[in-house]
């Protein structure tokens, strides 16, 4: 007995320690994802995985106006957005989030120049990315006639996109720059940024929309100056801030050399967004197809806008755990990487279960805040039981992608995100909305069977990942790359002089 108390005592102290560990951790996570909440950027108007509210509410805020402009111009406009999205805002938004490896394990490794090099090379490669896409949003009405749309709505939709085509090259930029910030954890710049843009958007919005009678030119316009704003207080910041000095590199022949370790993340990064991506988008071309194409088509795109409203929150919470899981193993920290997702995991369970829930008690009301007609207002209440269950599985699979991105198994992602869109949520869809006729209630439940797919899939990845081999892996990465000629590379015999390194 008396050698087993000693044994017993220690066992506490242990457990006391992991326990401070985990309640330190959630503080962190928070601090970094609360403000994430309100900067992060997602990349469309009705579902663009991507980065916070103030940036996505630059999209949001249009389609609110022009939603009490007529039924034409905001499905006109939700299309417009839908194939914008697929095209265009889905690749640079997937393929910038290669930064959240490449940036937040150098930082983590100590590498700090390495995160302005790497930032450089991502916006060189997405702006050339963005001139194809530029060329092709120039026919988007033939496009959507081609596709069996309505050529009245075809039209309103092809005009908005060709006045989106200025947002592609801040928005590559803007993506660039989050994830550069949000790998040092520095929040408090993106969040007042992003609420200093909105409110200029707002503002220029409304007087192009109803003062200057624009339509959907002046709601296309008011997000490219505004995402322009937003660039250049981000740009001037990292320029002038002390915060951001050792992190700052100059424009030099080693952005170039690393174009192939960009890429080498940022397409399978790029693949695992769009296949989801895609999906959703998908739903909004669809729904124009059925006998009351405005109807479906603005109750849809009401829909995928709450949800994306909402997805910011986990999405935030990803990220953070993104940054903070990227840090560890770049630092060659497995247990402390565990222990983050742990506290991820249990503070984003709690937000989705109370947004589903509040939802689905608001579900008589909320659909006034962007129809007056009553129609769609009903069709919203009646679609919102599906909402929340989506909610619940959206926010899961947010979190878990944000924990790939950080560990960097994207391709993996991608794999996960192919079988449970491609093989179960579009056949689904296919079938509820199509055979069965449940048109957008069957459309919005296919998705749904496909999210929980992906949430069980990420969930069974994430379980069994071993976080010991991915810190080796990480610290290898960041250590070989090949900068001006100069051969960093960890050989294999110093892998257990790296695991001596590590607090396990």
């Amino acid at each position: 007995m008396a050698e087993e108390e000693p044994l017993v005592n220690l066992e506490k102290e242990d457990v006391a320690v992991t326990e401070k560990v985990f309640v330190e951790e959630v503080k962190e996570t928070s601090r970094i994802a609360l403000p994430m909440i309100v900067v992060t950027v997602r990349g469309g108007a009705t579902l663009a995985r991507g980065v916070s509210i103030s940036q996505y509410l630059l999209r949001v805020s249009p389609m609110i106006m022009l939603g009490h402009l007529g039924e034409l111009s905001l499905s006109s406009a939700s299309i417009a957005t839908s194939l914008s999205n697929v095209t265009g805002y889905s690749v640079l938004f997937g393929m910038c989030s290669a930064l959240e490896t490449l940036c937040g394990q150098a930082y983590g490794a100590g590498q700090y120049r390495k995160l302005g090099t790497f930032t450089y090379s991502a916006i060189i490669c997405l702006f050339l990315v963005c001139i194809p896409v530029s060329v092709l949003w120039i026919f988007t009405d033939k496009l959507l006639i081609l596709m069996g749309q309505d050529p009245s709505i075809a039209t309103e939709a092809g005009k908005y996109a060709i006045w989106l085509i200025p947002t592609l090259f801040p928005y590559a930029i803007l993506q660039s720059l989050v994830r550069y910030l949000q790998a040092q954890s520095l929040i408090l710049p993106m969040l007042l940024s992003a609420v200093v843009s909105l409110c200029f958007q707002v503002t220029i919005c409304w007087v192009f929309i109803f003062k200057l009678n624009l339509g959907i030119i002046g709601a296309a316009l008011s997000i490219g100056l505004s995402y322009w704003l937003n660039v250049i207080l981000l740009i001037l910041y990292v320029k002038y801030s002390s915060v951001c000095e050792k992190t700052r590199a100059s424009f030099s022949r080693d952005v170039f050399l690393t174009t192939g370790d960009f890429f080498r993340f940022a397409i399978p990064s790029a693949v695992m967004v769009c296949l989801e991506w895609w999906a959703f988008e998908l739903i909004i071309l669809l729904s124009g197809l059925f006998p009351n194409p405005m109807l479906e088509t603005s109750v849809l795109s009401i829909c995928f806008t709450i949800t994306t409203v909402h997805y910011h929150i986990p999405y935030s919470f990803g990220a953070a755990a993104s940054t903070r899981i990227s840090n560890e193993l770049g630092a060659g920290r497995p247990q402390a990487a565990k222990i983050a997702l742990a506290a991820v995991i249990v503070l984003s369970a709690t937000e989705v279960v109370l947004a589903s829930i509040t939802l689905f008690v608001v579900r008589d009301v909320w659909g006034y805040a962007f129809s007056y007609e009553n129609e769609v207002v009903t069709y919203v209440a009646e679609i919102t039981p599906i909402l929340c269950i989506s909610i619940i599985m959206d926010g899961t699979q947010a979190v878990l992608s944000g924990v790939a991105r950080g560990s960097g198994w994207q391709h993996i992602g991608a794999y996960v995100n192919l079988g449970a869109y491609y093989l179960v949520g579009i056949p689904a869809v296919l079938l509820l909305g199509f055979v069965l006729h449940l048109k957008g209630k069957g459309l919005w439940s296919g998705l749904v069977a496909g999210t929980t797919v992906q949430s069980i899939s990420l969930s069974l990845v994430t379980g069994f990942t071993n976080w010991e081999k991915q810190a080796i892996e990480a610290r290898r990465r960041i250590f070989s790359e090949k900068l001006a000629g100069k051969n960093k590379f960890i050989e294999l015999q110093d892998i257990q002089m790296l695991k001596s390194e590590m607090k396990l």
